[in-house]
């Protein structure tokens, strides 16, 4: 295996920061096994859990990290005969104490070391490697379900997340790089007649080409009211308009993510220049309000605000600004929270639920729209955080009884089918919180429509 580039300096910190929240405590954190394809010498592209990447710094398949004080200790397992013949030579216990920092042993040696003790744990994604931490630890480990104990190591894990380091920045950095060339590669391969995958094949060629791959599944779309669409088939037609929402994943596991939305052809209609200016403006106000201090339900709905505003001077909406909002009427256009954390995952600590988006004391509404908010923290420095607004005309939403009901008389569907040119629209950054205000990460991918308009079609 080769060594990834790891910072050991701020792995220790780490490790000893994550430790002292505990008080010493114990805590064994897992890598997480390869999952087979379709049998088990395909395997899927391994990708280890994010919290051993935070501590660790290297994708190691099986390995565990038990925190003990002061001490660490990473227990990987011992490769097979001839896995050197097919992957190649694996770095010596030595090459990775040495990068990683800490003592290294065989996994062999773990349950012995872990027998009869009492050691905190967060669950595993895949349910093989949950298996073993219930064996390891002799009680049940469940994902969803903590225990008093893992619950603390949890919370200490997001409070120490929550808050990036310089090297955490130095690889979000990175991964907004390698995002803004997905897009720009992909705004300059647009063509009317080609199909959504040459598009995601430039913006991921673009990637790999850097050494990076996608920190999700790319959706690249010409139905972008599809908020989660993973088809690639559909022919890109004049007027169309293109959404790509595509983050890079850098060697280290660092996220981006970002949406921009095209047309296809290189030139926005008069109805999708309005409606890409209204979201783009909502983009714009939500990011004015990153601070420190600034709860994000609040930076929600500054989005918000500006969406129902925009739609109603363009006459799709009737009423009060205010009150659509306080009403959820705009939420028929715009359905999903303004944005989520991001660091090593692009929801970044989402495996944990809300008890990682959530502070203390706060749950999610039932209303809809703001039910599907990821994130209702107050802002501090170092947080990194996504934006996202944007507008879709979702069949299913608009002939919904029940949001019909919400609607009331409000929607004006005669204006609306003037814009039947934009299904979706999305424009999305990375926006880092500093100690004055933000910084937009991905400031260098295009955005409002005259530099859209240029890079599309290679200008």
């Amino acid at each position: 295996m080769l060594l990834p580039r790891i910072d050991t300096a701020a792995l220790v910190a780490r490790r000893a920061r994550l430790s002292k929240a505990l008080e010493g405590a114990p805590a064994l954190i897992a890598a997480g096994a390869p999952s087979p394809r379709n049998y088990r010498a395909n395997p899927w592209p391994y990708r280890a859990a994010s919290h051993f990447l935070y501590l660790a710094g290297a994708p190691i398949p099986g390995a565990f990290l038990l925190l003990e004080g002061d001490a660490a200790t990473l227990f990987v397992e011992t490769p097979d005969d001839d896995d050197e013949l097919w992957h190649g030579p694996s770095a010596s216990l030595a090459d990775l104490a040495a990068a990683v920092g800490c003592a290294v042993r065989d996994a062999s040696d773990l349950p012995r070391v872990l027998a009869g003790r009492r050691v905190a744990t967060l669950p595993a994604i895949d349910a093989p490697t949950r298996e073993r931490q219930s064996d390891l630890l002799g009680r049940p480990v469940r994902y969803g379900a903590l225990a008093e104990d893992d619950a603390a190591l949890a919370d200490a894990m997001i409070a120490l997340r929550l808050v990036h380091d310089e090297a955490a920045i130095r690889g979000l950095r990175e991964a907004a790089d390698g995002t803004a060339a997905a897009h720009l590669a992909g705004m300059r391969a647009t063509r009317v007649g080609l199909r959504e995958h040459a598009i995601r094949g430039a913006m991921e060629s673009a990637l790999l080409t850097r050494g990076m791959g996608t920190s999700y599944q790319s959706i690249v779309t010409v139905h972008g009211e599809v908020l989660h669409n993973h088809g690639y088939g559909h022919e890109l037609r004049e007027g169309d308009l293109l959404l790509a929402d595509v983050g890079a994943e850098t060697e280290g596991g660092w996220a981006g993510d970002v949406t921009r939305t095209w047309p296809v052809s290189g030139r926005f209609s008069e109805t999708q220049r309005s409606m890409y200016e209204l979201v783009l403006t909502a983009n714009r106000a939500a990011i004015e309000k990153v601070a420190p201090g600034v709860r994000y339900r609040d930076v929600h709905l500054a989005s918000c605000h500006v969406i129902a505003r925009g739609l109603v001077d363009l006459g799709v909406l009737r009423g009060d600004p205010e009150e659509l909002v306080a009403d959820g009427v705009h939420a028929l256009f715009f359905p999903h929270g303004v944005g989520h954390l991001i660091g090593l995952d692009v929801h970044d600590m989402e495996d944990l639920g809300d008890r990682a988006g959530y502070a203390p004391g706060r749950t999610r509404s039932s209303q809809f729209g703001l039910s599907y908010l990821r994130l209702d923290r107050d802002l501090a420095p170092g947080m990194a955080v996504t934006i996202e607004p944007g507008f879709y005309v979702v069949p299913a939403i608009l002939r919904d009884p029940k949001l019909k009901a919400i609607a009331r008389d409000r929607i004006d569907h005669a204006t609306l089918e003037r814009f039947a040119d934009v299904r979706g629209i999305r424009v999305e950054d990375d926006v880092l919180v500093t100690a004055t205000g933000a910084e937009v990460l991905t400031s260098a991918i295009p955005k409002t429509v005259r530099d859209v308009e240029h890079a599309v079609g290679g200008g």
